[in-house]
């Protein structure tokens, strides 16, 4: 089922700066979401420009979360194929649980898919991580693999959604 990309986004995106990453790594979720938890050598990954990182900007300039698009969103063991663009999110550990992320979601996927002119976009979700898939069901996103990650116990979950423009 595609879905409809809204207009009015009041997030802000520009490309992910020093200062943005430094402060993302020093980000702490709780138990089970601490495996979100990046580490200091994930400083240079986070600015490559390769990987398409994005800072999500509140209206008072505050840092909300961040966005990659493109391979930074895929899991070693996956199928992934050329059809879609994968999509990453991650917000600041305080909008955790508001019931705010189908507002930063939707944002997300209203950039993506305009700024990369993308007709489909994917997103790989552990599948412990009910809460994101029922989320990303709710935009229309649906289930299409579940993996096991390469050397890992720990499963995956691949949904992808067709954008109407």
């Amino acid at each position: 089922m595609p879905i409809l990309v809204p207009v009015n986004m009041s997030l802000q995106f520009c490309p992910l700066q020093r200062a943005h990453a430094l402060a993302i790594l020093s980000w702490r979720y709780p138990p089970p979401y601490d495996v979100y938890n990046l580490a200091p050598d994930d400083l240079a990954d986070l600015l490559n420009p390769q990987n398409a990182f994005f800072a999500l900007m509140q209206p008072d300039n505050t840092l909300a979360g961040f966005c990659s698009f493109g391979p930074d969103g895929q899991v070693s063991g996956g199928r992934y194929d050329a059809t879609a663009l994968d999509v990453g999110i991650g917000l600041h550990p305080d909008l955790i649980g508001q019931g705010q992320g189908q507002y930063y979601a939707t944002a997300v996927v209203q950039y993506g898919s305009t700024r990369f002119g993308a007709r489909h976009l994917r997103v790989t979700i552990a599948t412990f991580n009910l809460r994101a898939q029922r989320l990303w069901q709710r935009l229309g996103f649906e289930p299409v693999e579940q993996f096991c990650k390469t050397d890992s116990h720990q499963t995956f979950v691949i949904m992808v959604c067709a954008i109407k423009l």
